[in-house]
């Protein structure tokens, strides 16, 4: 029979190492770059539409927890789906993503309608608000292809706006740093686990949430209140 003894010290072990790793994990994330305010609305811009329908943008930003969130909190926003895109397999699970090999990025689709939000807006959240683009291949304490920035543009439309706010921003030097955003064609979206959906919303005590992303929510609050919704 094994002693509890034994037994604590384990588990004690097993908890000073895996606060140890978070430790790690934050002393070697690299501080999001603050862009200058108050940040420029895209010149290239498709205009509202004259009535209600729907349409879909697919955004990755890092861990989609957070940007989900973000986006949930935006007005003409209908729904936010966390999930994976730009690999090369069907149906990737998390542990797939993760380990880089899959080639998806942790994304988002956003389904909005057109009249009362426009592509460029949600773009422009989604460089000032919901990550930093001029970080390669990793977001704060993520590192990884799959913590990439990308947009996966599903028609000449999006991506000549994206392009286009692209250049008004670093021709601006709105961010310190060049801009690394991917704007690549949408091939396919796979929704992630049923754990990962609306993640924020269930684990505001979480240290990883409270330290990277509700502040995410706050700024969105604070920089854009017109747009803005609890």
């Amino acid at each position: 029979m094994r002693s509890p003894t034994i037994g604590r010290t384990l588990a004690i072990a097993v908890i000073t190492a895996f606060f140890a790793w978070n430790a790690v994990r934050l002393i070697g994330a690299r501080p999001a770059t603050e862009p200058h305010y108050p940040f420029p609305k895209p010149v290239v811009d498709a205009a509202l539409a004259t009535r209600k329908s729907q349409q879909t943008a697919v955004l990755a930003g890092g861990c989609f927890w957070g940007v989900q969130a973000v986006f949930e909190h935006l007005k003409g926003v209908r729904s936010v789906t966390a999930g994976y895109s730009g690999g090369h397999i069907n149906s990737p699970s998390y542990e797939m993503v993760s380990s880089g090999l899959s080639g998806h990025a942790e994304s988002v689709s956003i389904t909005f309608d057109p009249s009362q939000i426009s592509y460029g807006q949600i773009l422009m959240i989604f460089f000032s608000v919901a990550h930093d683009p001029t970080q390669f291949n990793r977001q704060g304490p993520d590192d990884g292809t799959q913590y990439r920035s990308a947009i996966f543009y599903s028609n000449d439309e999006q991506q000549r706006i994206a392009a286009a706010y692209i250049e008004q921003l670093d021709s601006a030097k709105v961010y310190p740093r060049k801009i690394v955003t991917e704007v690549v064609p949408f091939k396919a979206f796979f929704r992630a686990e049923d754990y990962h959906q609306d993640y924020l919303q269930t684990h505001t005590d979480q240290p990883y949430i409270v330290y990277n992303d509700l502040p995410k929510l706050e700024h969105l609050k604070k920089q854009f209140p017109g747009l803005y919704r609890n």
